[in-house]
């Protein structure tokens, strides 16, 4: 399968960067880099391009206006841009999530049609965070002992990481569930994708726009693949968004588990159509 890794970003080129700077030494030619911005500023765009690291791929920034949280809208145009480039498998990357030193090889050692990855992520401190993004620190260089003391330091709040395992039994579920469901650290086949019509950009604001495609994903006949022990990310640490809508939609998604509901009200197809969206390669 060729690859494509997604990362949304908003308005923090310097976090985006940090999780740029970690992927670039574990792609190859056959990959592809997809930015989904989801409207970030002039300056914010411009710092990412100035800083964009050495790539063995091509790397495309897909950009839309500012209306607002919209993710769905930025992952479903970012995930069409990758597909165009020739990608037929996607990795969702939220641009705060610095991927492992293995994050590359293990999604491909589980990627498989019919399947979805769900990663695991280690959130950082304000501080060890802080020195991520300035370049101060490379995680990816960290050795057993630096990380134990960053945990005792409590600036890791687990260490799974260090425990590496992708042919480790039970990765499959055999049954349907939620728990730690995350769009940030997420593979899927480009078609399995493109069958439930992306992400539903009809979730307004933060919250269960994951699990909404997850149970799409599941009514259209797909399993969930655990990739603990592999795929874990770091989380850089940032101000939680404004969760004024998180109730109406978890409404709406417990309202649709018993609908058999596959493809979204409003999501890939219709994301093609937006005006004034920019795709640029930033890698020229």
């Amino acid at each position: 399968m060729r690859t494509a890794f997604v990362v949304l970003t908003y308005n923090r080129a310097d976090a985006a960067l940090a999780v740029l700077r970690a992927l670039a030494p574990q792609c190859t030619p056959e990959h592809r880099v997809v930015v989904a911005d989801d409207g970030s500023r002039a300056e914010n765009v411009q710092a990412l391009r100035d800083g964009l690291p050495r790539f063995a791929c091509s790397v495309q920034h897909v950009w839309h206006p500012d209306v607002g949280f919209t993710a769905s809208r930025a992952r479903n145009l970012g995930a069409a841009t990758a597909a165009a480039a020739g990608a037929d498998y996607l990795v969702f990357l939220d641009g705060d999530c610095v991927p492992n030193p293995r994050f590359v090889l293990h999604h491909a050692r589980l990627a498989e049609a019919g399947h979805f990855v769900n990663g695991s992520r280690v959130l950082l401190s304000p501080a060890l965070t802080q020195k991520v993004v300035a370049g101060e620190i490379d995680l990816s260089q960290c050795d057993t002992a630096a990380w134990l003391r960053l945990r005792m330091a409590g600036d890791v709040n687990k260490l799974t990481h260090l425990l590496q395992w992708p042919g480790a039994p039970f990765r499959v579920q055999p049954r349907f569930r939620w728990k730690g469901i995350r769009s940030c650290n997420f593979g899927v086949a480009w078609g399995d994708y493109q069958r439930v019509n992306g992400f539903d950009e009809t979730f307004a604001g933060w919250g269960h726009e994951d699990a909404d495609l997850v149970l799409r994903l599941h009514n259209a006949g797909l399993r969930r693949k655990n990739g603990f022990l592999g795929t874990e990310v770091w989380h850089l640490w940032h101000r939680e968004q404004s969760r004024a809508d998180e109730g109406g939609n978890r409404a709406r998604v417990t309202a649709r588990t018993e609908s058999g509901i596959i493809r979204a009200e409003r999501g890939l197809a219709e994301a093609l159509h937006q005006p004034d969206t920019i795709v640029t390669e930033l890698n020229r």
